[in-house]
């Protein structure tokens, strides 16, 4: 062996290999908790948007039917909040599409119109006697189906032209269901739909319908808020609020304002269901034109902007409608819808909620003004 490889090979042999270096430790607080994350912000968005007025309303919503009269259960808090979920419908396409709609009633005689062909009724030679589990998804999806097309129809016109359009739908379905007997009966209609008996409960009976109705009208109001947050609410909303130049920013305005009506064709199919439910049996008056006008309305008495404010309009109204004949004819009913609709609207362009957030900014102390300087004019 030469002395170069020898002095080479001592060399190998005395070098050292450096020792590992230890692993890093690994930290919990760096370790990303996307489930965690996820909670935190439903619970802060929670926070953010239900406040102690919101609890205290839902529990006196739960705790009334125990309270009150069957009566009151059943033919005010139940019919207000059915017509209170119909009236959601329009008040999302009106206060954050910019549509006004007058065929929110007959999708929602659609819904009901299809529940009775395909399910049960008094005219064993028209219904196909399906369950109610098969009838009503099918039901729902006719009317969604229904409301699209009207959508489709009546979103390439605004303002006065797009509530004449739907006022003649309305109009058209009306003489088509009150004219056909070999679908829809005429004019009688057709009767005795009750809703199915699940788990041993009768869903008529004034207990269980009012929590029914209950628990879709909080579905729905939830749902519109939701909505109304979400990228495709905020483009809606920006639509209405200029659609060429949301139609510049590269939006689909026509796409957006058909897809805001088949998520309120949604809306009123699942109250066209509950009405069905609630008076039995559907018929033409059910969709007839003063319908088509009180659903107007009721969402205009509780205030457009608000998703809240079509129960609250569907209340008066039903309080008016089952009281008001106790101080007048049945016959003047109308007029006095009207006297007080046109009150509310002069005084208060946004509704009952309107009116009382601005009897509140007038009685709330303005800030740094003293005691005696309040009570001067």
């Amino acid at each position: 062996m030469s002395a170069a490889r020898w002095r080479r090979a001592m060399n190998a042999r005395g070098t050292v290999a450096p020792p590992p270096r230890p692993a890093p430790a690994v930290s919990l607080r760096t370790v990303p908790s996307q489930p965690i994350d996820n909670a935190r912000r439903w619970i802060d968005a929670l926070r953010e948007h239900i406040g102690p007025h919101h609890i205290v309303v839902l529990a006196g919503l739960l705790v009334l039917p125990f309270v009150a009269s069957p009566f009151f259960t059943f033919q005010v808090a139940a019919q207000a909040l059915v017509l209170g979920l119909i009236a959601l419908s329009l008040t999302f396409l009106a206060g954050y599409g910019g549509m006004v709609s007058l065929a929110q009633m007959t999708v929602a005689g659609i819904a009901g119109y299809a529940l009775a062909v395909l399910g049960t009724s008094s005219s064993a030679e028209i219904s196909l006697g399906w369950p109610w589990w098969a009838a009503v998804p099918f039901a729902l999806l006719i009317a969604t189906i229904a409301a699209t097309l009207i959508g489709w129809l009546s979103v390439r016109t605004e303002g006065i032209y797009t509530i004449m359009i739907t006022l003649a739908i309305g109009v058209a379905f009306y003489y088509l269901v009150l004219q056909n007997y070999s679908l829809f009966n005429g004019f009688q209609g057709l009767r005795e739909l009750k809703p199915p008996t699940v788990f041993g409960i009768t869903w008529r009976d004034p207990l269980p319908f009012y929590f029914l109705a209950l628990a879709w009208s909080l579905g729905g109001y939830l749902l519109v808020r939701w909505i109304v947050r979400t990228p495709f609410g905020i483009a809606l909303q920006g639509i209405r609020d200029n659609p060429r130049r949301m139609r510049a920013l590269g939006f689909h305005v026509v796409a957006h304002r058909v897809a805001a009506y088949a998520l309120a064709g949604a809306i009123a199919a699942v109250g066209g269901i509950l009405l069905a439910w609630y008076n039995a049996l559907m018929s033409p008056g059910s969709v007839g034109t003063s319908w088509l006008i009180n659903i107007l309305v009721i969402a205009v008495l509780g205030g457009m902007r608000h998703p809240i404010g079509a129960f609250l309009g569907a209340l008066v109204f039903v309080l008016l409608q089952t009281f008001a004949i106790d101080l007048i004819d049945r016959e003047r009913f109308n007029l006095v819808i009207g006297g007080v609709f046109l009150a509310i609207v002069l005084f208060s362009p946004d509704g009952l909620l309107g009116l009382w957030a601005m009897l509140r900014s007038r009685l709330a102390p303005r800030p740094g003004l003293t005691s005696n300087q309040r009570r001067q004019p």
